[in-house]
């Protein structure tokens, strides 16, 4: 019977010291799982966000400015763009300052450029793909936008952004609009001055609208992030419609980024800088009119 006592008592101090050493192996395994170790590396401080939105904006109003006035909301995107540019050798230090002016532009088409873009993928205007690689090791980039795969609409083509503004007008609205040209269309017309040879503009077929309608049009187009006005054949060899360019299209040809800065400015849009003659309106982008909607 003492032989037995005996032999469980050691067996209990025996799982005793199993689990209090198990105890201690996985403390120390703890320990080591929370002390980094010579090899890991520093921690690398955050980076700073671009707003692509703000700077895509930017990139639109600031060239078409009389003075050098920052769009609101766009100064440290825009600089952080500028200085990664500026370490590129692609822009010179004096212009490193938050303002997305045609040296900015010019210096960002030429970074395009040397990723091996052309055409409109070369227009100045930054894209998702490009302002991600600038971006590389210096800053990440928030807001993303784009103009989405390109579709047929009335027999034009269009891009998905354009269309699904064009539904939200239609909305408004509550009948269809129909289109009389689309986007991407080079030389097609030579009336439009190249505004249609990117993506984002389109000219709606006004035929039957009274004065009133048109001007409802106008507003509800505006509404969803276009640049729209009624056009009327005293102004240029065309005939009446209603012209519209998406803001912040990133396809967007160079002429039509000049209708949209001018547009935020308050001239018409036209070669003769003449006044704003549509419905005004707060002014907003198809992303700032999502958020609200």
């Amino acid at each position: 019977m003492a032989s037995a006592t005996k032999t469980r008592n050691a067996v209990t101090r025996m799982l005793v010291a199993v689990a209090v050493l198990s105890g201690l192996v996985l403390t120390t395994a703890q320990a080591h799982a929370a002390t980094p170790s010579a090899a890991t590396p520093a921690t690398t401080a955050t980076l700073p966000a671009v707003d692509m939105e703000a700077t895509v904006l930017a990139a639109q109003i600031d060239p078409r400015r009389a003075d050098n006035t920052l769009t609101p909301g766009a100064h440290d995107s825009v600089l952080a763009v500028e200085q990664a540019l500026e370490a590129r050798h692609l822009l010179d230090a004096r212009w490193v300052d938050g303002y997305f002016g045609t040296t900015t532009i010019t210096a960002y088409a030429a970074f395009q450029r040397s990723l091996g873009y052309t055409g409109l993928d070369a227009n100045g205007l930054p894209g998702a793909t490009s302002l991600a690689l600038l971006g590389q090791g210096r800053f990440t980039v928030t807001h993303q936008i784009g103009p989405g795969a390109k579709l047929q609409r009335d027999g034009y083509t269009i891009n998905t952004r354009t269309q699904n503004m064009l539904t939200a007008a239609e909305n408004i609205l509550g009948f269809h609009l129909t289109l009389s040209q689309g986007s991407y269309n080079p030389g097609g017309d030579p009336t439009s001055a190249g505004t249609h040879d990117g993506g984002g503009v389109v000219d709606v077929n006004i035929d039957g609208m009274s004065t009133t309608t048109r001007t409802d049009v106008a507003r509800a187009l505006r509404q969803v992030g276009f640049a729209a006005w009624v056009r009327n054949p005293s102004q240029g060899n065309w005939p009446w419609h209603i012209h519209a360019a998406a803001i912040s299209d990133t396809d967007l040809s160079t002429q039509a980024q000049n209708q949209t800065g001018d547009y935020y400015l308050g001239f018409n849009g036209l070669a003769n800088h003449g006044a704003d003659d549509g419905p005004r309106i707060p002014i907003q982008t198809w992303e700032q009119y999502q958020r609200t909607h």
